[in-house]
């Protein structure tokens, strides 16, 4: 062993002097680094993530075919004098627009099925194929058994029968049938929805739900829906929350463009504006890093323990104006009824509670994390008002204002195979005050339950429209139950 002493250890170690230089260099170097890195970090949160591009994509495919008595016939609706070249070549353009505005392919077969032959050979191809759905148009009233057979592939089965080519007795059976959708009429906007409903669950089964509640980390897999649900630690959203910038160029855009749309700015200031919209751009890096396309929140908890200075009420509604689910209070079920919405029909749905009103019979829907585009994604906001959260008087919340005397349609899934299905009529708008809860308040008059109390339900999401004949027809095209509220209060003993 040496000695320290020794004139050796000179070349072997390092003088004090030298020592403290070469750490100090050492020192240097690692906080240069460490802020690089921050730097890098802040460059990447502060990035702008285009919010519509977390809504799930999916690749549909729709075979369309014609069936038809080869023309020209002798008798039988439609009729000889009506063209029926001319009719096929002008819904083939139709439904090719309703295709583009949905965003799914449809492959049209050109020459329509004109025999047994012809029928039989495309079911052949048909099962083998599988696509996503086939849309049968009918050019003949005698034709309905050829429907039938395409039906019965298993492939989901949309029929459009323009008026003249059915009676009730052609459409009783199969339009009730389960993956059968007929649309006996001259709107193709019924061809629209009903490719609607197809995309729609293909975008549950595709979409990777978030819910930020408590302190584990697991995945779980939806029955029937397909739907992939991430659950993550509270802590993470209000950390990254800390993190993230408190001024760009983006939330200055954000609170500018909220404050100059609003009717009236009530209890916010610039300020709490500002931190909402940190709020949002917190949420859309949450579901960019985790590659999720919805997301919702033990938001209560957060706020009740004093974790974040702004509740995420603002960033919810935006969320939910592009068509991206934010929902409320960690409630999977309510996030998944949120979520369909937003597939089904392309507007916003409203997460609510419950409320009576026993006088006027009406139920009013309430929460303070309400869309404003209530008639859809690319039409203009209703009127809104910025207030605070009204449990905690903090932050952002828009109170939106309803169009009285318009249908409304409430939805609520009851596990992962059952919807509950009412629907009623936007009759009033509730100030808070005088009322206290939720800022945004909606008086509904419900359509066949007789008493307002009768109502099933908690968080169920209304949105607006007369949609409840849309939303039975999804069910019965992809196998959910349907369960209503009573339309009478039950018998008292």
């Amino acid at each position: 062993m040496s000695d320290f002493r020794s004139p050796n250890y000179a070349h072997r170690v390092l003088s004090r002097r030298q020592f403290l230089g070469r750490a100090a260099g050492a020192a240097l170097g690692t906080l240069l680094w460490q802020r690089q890195s921050c730097r890098a970090a802040d460059n990447r949160l502060a990035e702008e993530i285009d919010l519509r591009s977390l809504r799930p994509k999916v690749h549909m495919r729709v075979k369309s075919v014609v069936v038809r008595i080869k023309p020209p016939y002798w008798l039988g609706w439609p009729g000889t004098s009506y063209d029926v070249e001319k009719h096929r070549k002008e819904y083939a353009a139709r439904f090719a627009a309703c295709a583009q505005r949905v965003g799914t392919a449809l492959e049209q077969v050109e020459a329509p099925l004109e025999d047994d032959n012809a029928v039989n050979a495309f079911c052949e191809a048909l099962e083998k194929e599988r696509p996503d759905a086939v849309l049968v148009s009918i050019q003949h009233m005698g034709t309905w058994h050829w429907a039938d057979r395409i039906a019965r592939t298993g492939v989901p089965t949309i029929i459009f029968a323009p008026i003249g080519t059915s009676f009730t007795g052609h459409v009783i059976e199969i339009s009730r049938r389960p993956g059968v959708h007929v649309v006996s009429s001259l709107e193709t906007r019924g061809v629209e929805q009903a490719l609607r409903m197809v995309r729609a669950q293909k975008q549950l089964e595709a979409s990777r739900l978030l819910i930020v509640a408590g302190t584990d980390r697991r995945e779980t897999v939806l029955d029937h829906t397909g739907t992939k649900v991430r659950y993550v630690p509270r802590r993470t959203l209000h950390e990254l929350f800390a993190r993230m910038p408190t001024d760009t160029p983006e939330l200055r855009a954000i609170t500018g463009e909220i404050m100059g749309a609003a009717d009236r700015v009530v209890e916010p200031i610039t300020q709490d504006v500002m931190n909402a919209a940190r709020s949002f751009c917190t949420a859309k890096r949450l579901l960019a890093d985790e590659g999720a396309n919805a997301i919702s929140t033990d938001c209560l908890g957060m706020v009740g323990s004093r974790l974040v200075p702004t509740p995420p009420c603002m960033a919810a509604s935006l969320f939910q104006d592009h068509g991206v689910t934010y929902g409320c209070e960690a409630d999977l079920w309510a996030a998944m009824g949120l979520m369909l919405v937003n597939y089904l029909f392309d507007k916003p749905g409203f997460m609510n509670d419950p409320v009576p009103e026993t006088v006027k019979n009406r139920l009013v829907v309430a929460h303070c994390s309400c869309g404003s585009r209530l008639r859809g994604y690319s039409k203009p906001r209703a009127p809104f008002r910025l207030r605070s959260h009204s449990e905690s008087n903090l932050g952002v919340s828009m109170q939106v204002l309803w169009p009285v005397g318009q249908p409304a349609t409430l939805l609520s899934f009851q596990g992962t195979d059952t919807i509950l299905l009412d629907s009623g009529t936007v009759r009033g708008n509730v100030d808070t005050p005088p009322a206290g809860g939720c800022r945004t308040s909606v008086e509904l008059e419900m359509d066949r339950i007789a008493d307002c109390r009768d109502v099933r339900g908690f968080h169920q999401v209304v949105f607006l429209g007369d949609h409840r004949r849309d939303v039975e027809a999804f069910c019965q095209m992809h196998g959910y139950k349907i369960t209503n509220s009573p339309e009478r209060p039950p018998e008292r003993v």
